[in-house]
């Protein structure tokens, strides 16, 4: 990031402390696309699509140097299913049932590749139909079940996305991450959602083809059904139902994008979708999260929040530790609580200042991994004090135990307003 991008997304925040930015303008018509990597800088992804939350699609030139690209791709550009037995067969991976409905989502089992391929294959061979059902291969984790030696021999992370404080966190814990790779026949789908945390996403396919239905924040709410649930499936013909869907209109129909081999697809923060493979389809796909959706991430956990203590709030005055035991209940639901989410942003936090730190004494010091350098450090440092300074004073996270944490946040919360003011001067 640079010193003019930095001041220019400063000021597109400045006054948003209590508001959450979800790309509340016109409704796009459609998805740009980005066609020549040499003539797309960070900036402009910053100021055109990050900023303002809209999706957008990247042309298969800015991946075409990726190793997947040429060796999971046969020279038809159909899944290489030996060469991928060769080098993953023994892991163990997460398979989704597409044609069986759990809640709003699928069941899941693991098992070994090598049994996925398999199945793939006949899958293939019975006309793009099995007894087994229509099965998913979804969020394998390939990068943290240590099976890459080095992820530049798969992909090499585009600049566009290497702000990314998700994995950033992930990996200093060292126990989890948020890349996943997505492997499944024609037909494979995803039902309709909105990514973990209100993330950002982006996803590329390395070899077939998909079809994506988007929807803009806000625009899931006509959606609902009589009862206030979203849809599992936003192509149903349920959804014609006027008295089972009563809030359904003409503008309710979603943006599509068909996304081609090699093609990159950014999904903003909070954007609904459902997603089909139109052929036998590979994708590397990342959650991530930084300033930019950082407040959108704080507002979703409020909400997650909420929704548990609505659940048993009926428990609420015959319940030692009542509270407690709601952060205890969104950890498990929604994979974490204020707690964790205070080190998140320590964590996050600690590395820009110490980067600020060196940057003030003219030292640069080993910015590299922060991706973006001194200019998205100083940025980083402010939309954290932003976001920091609603947690402090919310009411559910004052009745968390921060007796432990060092520092205590009101401590952190001054080192960045702190900083904040002397990176006023680089």
């Amino acid at each position: 990031m640079d010193r003019e991008t930095r001041t220019f997304a400063e000021r597109y925040y400045r006054g948003l402390r209590d508001r959450v930015p979800s790309g509340g303008g016109p409704r796009p018509s459609s998805v740009n696309f980005i066609q020549a990597p040499d003539a797309f800088s960070y900036a402009d992804f910053v100021k055109g699509f990050l900023l303002p939350n809209l999706p957008c699609v990247f042309s298969s030139a800015f991946t075409e140097g990726w190793g997947s690209r040429r060796r999971w791709v046969t020279s038809e550009g159909k899944p290489d299913f030996e060469y991928l037995l060769q080098k993953y067969g023994d892991a163990v991976v997460p398979v989704a049932n597409c044609g069986v409905r759990e809640y709003n989502s699928n069941p899941k089992e693991h098992m070994p590749f090598r049994d996925y391929i398999s199945y793939w294959k006949e899958y293939i061979q019975g006309g793009y139909s099995s007894p087994r059902g229509c099965l998913y291969l979804k969020d394998w984790h390939l990068c943290r079940d240590s099976l890459v030696d080095d992820l530049e021999d798969i992909f090499t992370l585009p600049v566009y996305f290497s702000s990314d404080w998700l994995n950033e966190f992930w990996d200093v814990l060292n126990v989890d991450d948020y890349r996943f790779v997505y492997a499944g026949p024609k037909g494979t789908w995803s039902p309709f959602h909105a990514d973990i945390f209100r993330s950002f996403s982006w996803s590329v396919n390395i070899c077939g083809k998909k079809k994506w239905l988007f929807f803009p924040p806000g625009q899931e709410e006509a959606l609902r059904d009589c009862r206030g649930n979203l849809p599992y499936d936003v192509t149903s013909t349920e959804l014609l139902d006027t008295h089972l869907y009563p809030r359904i209109q003409q503008d309710s129909l979603p943006i599509e994008v068909i996304q081609e081999p090699g093609e990159m697809v950014f999904v903003p923060s909070g954007w609904h979708h459902q997603v089909y493979n139109l052929e036998d389809t590979i994708s590397i796909n990342h959650n991530w999260v930084n300033g930019c959706n950082l407040a959108n991430m704080w507002h979703f956990l409020q909400q997650e929040l909420q929704a548990v203590q609505h659940e048993v709030g009926e428990w609420k005055d015959s319940m030692p530790d009542w509270h407690h035991h709601c952060q205890v209940i969104m950890k498990s639901c929604t994979g974490i609580n204020y707690e964790e989410f205070y080190h998140f942003l320590k964590v996050i936090a600690e590395k820009r200042l110490l980067v600020l730190r060196q940057g003030l004494k003219g030292d640069s010091g080993d910015n590299k991994s922060l991706g973006l350098g001194l200019q998205q450090a100083a940025f980083d440092v402010g939309r954290l004090a932003d976001v920091l300074a609603s947690v402090v004073v919310n009411p559910d996270f004052q009745r968390v135990d921060t007796s432990v944490f060092s520092p205590q946040p009101e401590e952190l919360l001054q080192q960045l307003e702190d900083s904040v003011t002397a990176a006023e001067a680089l």
